[in-house]
C-alpha cells in the first residue's frame, strides 16, 4: 500500500512543483509597481515602473521586435519597446498615467502584456506564455 501511495505521489509531483526554466527564451513581466505619485493641479501623475526579465535558458534573437502593451478598461493606451534579452537579463520600462486627484484608491486597473511583432520563427522567442502579463491597481 505504501508503494502505491509513493508512486501516486511521485506521479503528481511534477504537476504540483514550480515550473522549471523552459528550454529557450522566456521573457516575463516580473514586476510592475507605482514608483512615484506627483500632483499637477487637479491631476495626480502616477509613474509606473515595470521589469521584463528573460527567465529562459537561451538568448532571444537579435531581430525580435517585442513590446509591453499597456491596457486600461480593456483598451490599449500605449506600449513600450523591449530589446532582445539574454538569459537572466532584465529591462526596466516606465509609463506615466494621469488620474484625477478625486479618484479613489484602487479604482484604476492597468494590465501590461508582452506582444511580439517579429519572432523568428513564430513562438521561438517565448517558451512560456503564462508569465507574459501583469496587472496593477492603484
Amino acid at each position: 500500500m505504501r508503494t502505491i501511495t509513493l508512486i501516486v505521489l511521485a506521479a503528481m509531483l511534477p504537476a504540483n512543483a514550480p515550473a522549471a526554466t523552459c528550454v529557450g527564451a522566456d521573457p516575463a513581466i516580473t514586476s510592475v509597481k507605482v514608483a512615484n505619485v506627483s500632483a499637477n493641479g487637479s491631476l495626480n501623475l502616477y509613474t509606473l515602473v515595470g521589469t521584463v526579465t528573460n527567465l529562459g535558458s537561451q538568448r532571444q534573437a537579435s531581430n525580435v521586435l517585442q513590446f509591453v502593451d499597456i491596457y486600461t478598461n480593456g483598451q490599449r493606451v500605449n506600449d513600450r519597446g523591449i530589446p532582445p534579452l539574454a538569459p537572466g537579463q532584465s529591462h526596466t520600462f516606465s509609463y506615466v498615467w494621469q488620474r484625477s486627484t478625486d479618484a479613489g484608491n484602487n479604482t484604476t486597473r492597468m494590465r501590461f502584456s508582452l506582444r511580439f511583432v517579429q519572432p523568428s520563427p513564430p513562438g521561438s522567442q517565448d517558451c512560456n506564455l503564462a508569465n507574459d502579463s501583469a496587472t496593477i491597481r492603484f
